[in-house]
């Protein structure tokens, strides 16, 4: 069997194993995205984080960009990924090229986007309220992966790019 054909047969890496990747991402990128802002506000010397907040999202939006398909072209897997025995491959089995990649980062937002326009509907403003709306919008759509055959999330499916579980390397003897 052809190194491609395995890789189209591997499994989708169970829910749970994605939501726990998920969160040790966002623990991974806490410290990338504070660096970039870090390297932001030197070089546009902001001193009151409300201006220039436009721009800084911008920044942040394509260093988030460019640290997920930067891995995601250079072996399919990002650190959490890695972790988590989970790697990103197209719909066929093959390496993600970077076209695909990017409109993969940027259709994943819709992790996101319905939440926060629900609570900006909603004039929810506090921490608390847009956190509440976060989880919730993140968990259903989470969710709608059970309700497709192949367990894939919506993102994946309009980019043709498939999680796959990784079976885990045999552990050699000491």
């Amino acid at each position: 069997m052809s190194a491609t054909a395995e890789a189209a047969a591997l499994p989708a890496p169970a829910l749970r194993r994605r939501l726990a990747a998920f969160v040790y991402e966002g623990v991974l990128l806490f410290g990338v995205l504070m660096t970039a802002g870090l390297v932001y506000g030197l070089a546009t010397q902001q001193r009151h984080g409300l201006v220039g907040m436009h721009g800084l999202q911008l920044f942040l939006f394509l260093v988030l960009g460019l640290y997920f398909t930067w891995f995601w072209t250079h072996g399919g897997q990002t650190i959490a990924m890695k972790t988590w025995h989970i790697r990103l491959l197209t719909q066929d089995g093959q390496p993600v090229g970077m076209a695909r990649a990017w409109l993969r980062y940027v259709l994943s937002w819709a992790w996101f986007l319905p939440a926060l326009l629900a609570a900006w509907l909603a004039g929810w403003h506090s921490g608390a309220q847009v956190g509440a709306a976060l989880l919730v919008g993140v968990l259903a759509y989470a969710a709608l992966a059970r309700l497709n055959r192949r367990q894939q999330f919506l993102h994946d499916l309009l980019s043709r790019t498939r999680l796959v579980h990784l079976p885990a390397a045999p552990r050699r003897p000491r």
